[in-house]
């Protein structure tokens, strides 16, 4: 009888710390939830949208990124990046990892452990962290200069405050095809925030601030900071030149 009255007490307490630890989580998931999800919101296809998507670019200076050849930049403090862009190349860093990443032919990349070459068993695993880290990471720097790629829908869109955003939708490409972005604009075309519908959020429609942007060399306006939710994502050692 003591012996099945200690293994329920442990139970009861087993129990009781699982409760202690869910029930805010999921308390606070559903806050979040019922406060921000959104559904995917319609609009228009079309001159109008494509317009305002040039109207971004502009306030952008594109011209000026394109011209860029060289990017180098630091994503939180983790993630160091040397992109040659003109050569489809960047070399991704991370803890003792450096991979050369080939972005015409991944095959072709190359992966050094402690700065020497690496070809053993877990070599393509190292060179799909590299790509999944230089998708998200590059996106957060580079994502409204995306938005004419090739697979990219773009939608005129009128906010619940009357204002025109432009809903941008990845239907092939990245880590992650099918996301939808609603970016939201000042007077001038510049970027203020955009919403997400992705795969990796399991609340649609939250939203991202883009801020504190700085001028590389060549011109180009690139984001410093995000804000997104309590969180800030900062990109720091920002350089762009031509080469």
């Amino acid at each position: 009888m003591a012996k099945k009255s200690i293994f329920k007490k442990a139970l009861k307490i087993i129990g009781g710390i699982i409760i202690f630890f869910t029930l805010p989580s999921l308390l606070l998931f559903g806050f979040m939830y019922l406060k921000y999800d959104e559904d995917l919101p319609t609009g228009q296809q079309g001159a109008k949208a494509d317009a305002l998507a040039t109207k971004m670019l502009d306030a952008l200076n594109e011209d000026a990124y394109l011209n860029t050849d060289y990017l180098e930049w630091t994503f939180k403090g983790r993630h160091h990046y040397k992109w040659y862009k003109r050569d489809g190349k960047c070399e991704v860093y991370w803890d003792d990892f450096t991979v050369i990443l080939d972005l015409k032919d991944y095959s072709q990349s190359k992966v050094f452990v402690a700065q020497q070459e690496y070809n053993g068993v877990e070599q393509q695993k190292y060179i799909d962290k590299a790509i999944n880290f230089f998708n998200n990471d590059s996106f957060w720097l580079v994502a409204p200069y995306k938005v004419f790629d090739k697979g990219v829908e773009r939608r005129l869109v009128t906010t619940d405050s009357n204002e025109e955003a432009l809903l941008v939708t990845y239907t092939t490409g990245g880590s992650t095809p099918g996301d939808s972005y609603l970016w939201h604009l000042d007077k001038d075309g510049k970027p203020k925030s955009f919403q997400m519908w992705v795969d990796i959020l399991p609340i649609d429609g939250l939203e991202a601030t883009w801020e504190n942007w700085t001028t590389t060399d060549t011109g180009a306006l690139l984001p410093t900071f995000h804000k997104f939710l309590i969180f800030g994502l900062e990109l720091e050692d920002i350089k762009g030149t031509e080469l």
